[in-house]
């Protein structure tokens, strides 16, 4: 019933994604499972430290990663939060105990030149399709935005030189563009004219006129991404890391890029200048006189 109420909570007041929702859902159900293997009975709100640390050494002698059991105590630290908020317990039992230490990755990126081949050189088509492809991954590269973003984009939310973006939690931003993708944006939108549908809700849509779906997007950015790099991720999201390295290394400030991403913390935007410092240590490498031994 906690659990239940909890849920609830984090969907309809939080505005969490479904999505999200389901990974708590998931880690509080696994935890549950575990807690009957080693203490029958307990019930959630009677957990102690003990008994979290004991889960944690069982998803580590288990193979679970540093990052997977980071996630699943963050649920676990998000419910006893509720709980305490809701008066049903007094302290959380989550409070005091050490996760693994994750090791921060560097966001997935491409070069300048290797862009510039994606923009310039792939061959996206002149048909209704191969415009709109083109114009999608224009949008990620120009504007950072999220895959979800760009799905749930409805055709007034895209204006003369500006995007209104709807992102995580319902909070909306509003994203600046050049006159290169508001050339492709009228080729689109012509395109779709021509195609029967002048008037829609979103802006970006199938050939039927219905809307975009995420495996769709996300096959459209592989198959680009393809044809330039070899990366083992070619997702939407290394677009959206290649426009904040690219922000940074041209001058912009860590706060503008952040609100352009529509990151909450400025935590999530500062791994992006280690991206720009690797970037200038290597030039200094390649660039540096070496002094003969």
């Amino acid at each position: 019933m906690l659990a239940e109420s909890f849920l609830r909570y984090i969907r309809y007041e939080k505005n969490l994604s479904t999505h999200t929702v389901l990974s708590y859902k998931n880690d509080l159900f696994q935890f549950k499972e575990f807690l009957e293997t080693i203490a029958p009975g307990c019930e959630l709100q009677q957990v102690t430290p003990e008994q979290v640390r004991e889960w944690i050494a069982a998803l580590s002698e288990d193979g679970m990663s540093a990052r997977t059991v980071s996630r699943k105590i963050s649920s676990l630290r998000a419910f006893y939060r509720y709980l305490m908020a809701q008066s049903v317990i007094a302290g959380s039992p989550v409070k005091e105990v050490r996760v693994p230490k994750v090791r921060k990755k560097l966001p997935v990126y491409l070069r300048r030149d290797t862009m510039d081949e994606l923009l310039d050189d792939v061959e996206y088509g002149d048909d209704f399709e191969g415009i709109r492809n083109k114009l999608i991954i224009e949008m990620f590269y120009n504007t950072g935005i999220r895959r979800a973003e760009l799905i749930g984009l409805h055709d007034d939310d895209v204006r003369a030189e500006e995007i209104k973006v709807t992102g995580k939690r319902n909070k909306q931003r509003l994203v600046p563009y050049g006159p290169e993708l508001a050339a492709l944006i009228a080729d689109y939108r012509k395109a779709r004219r021509e195609a029967g549908f002048a008037h829609t809700d979103y802006f970006f849509i199938k050939k039927d006129g219905e809307p975009l779906y995420p495996q769709l997007v996300y096959r459209v950015v592989k198959q680009a991404l393809s044809q330039v790099c070899t990366l083992e991720k070619k997702s939407p999201h290394v677009l959206r890391h290649t426009f904040a390295s690219v922000m940074l290394n041209n001058g912009a400030g860590l706060n503008s890029v952040k609100e352009l991403l529509g990151h909450h913390s400025l935590a999530s935007t500062e791994v992006y200048t280690h991206i720009t410092f690797e970037e200038l240590k290597q030039s200094y490498n390649q660039a540096f006189p070496k002094r003969k031994p």
